[in-house]
């Protein structure tokens, strides 16, 4: 499981007249720990995909 920590960013009322709710949060995972291995080498050296992917959200909601 991945735990992702969101910060309130308030509240607005849309142009349907809903109340709406914003949070924002990321996480940075090992994507190997999920199975995804795959990668290529470069000429200059180094690899092509990175071990470590930045998640990141930006939630909108209304109450249904």
């Amino acid at each position: 499981p991945v735990t992702i920590d969101f910060s309130y960013e308030g509240t607005a009322t849309d142009p349907f007249g809903h109340d709406r709710l914003g949070l924002e949060g990321s996480v940075v995972v090992n994507r190997k720990d999920w199975g995804l291995t795959w990668n290529a080498p470069l000429e200059a050296g180094g690899v092509l995909v990175s071990g470590k992917v930045t998640l990141e959200f930006e939630v909108s909601a209304i109450r249904g």
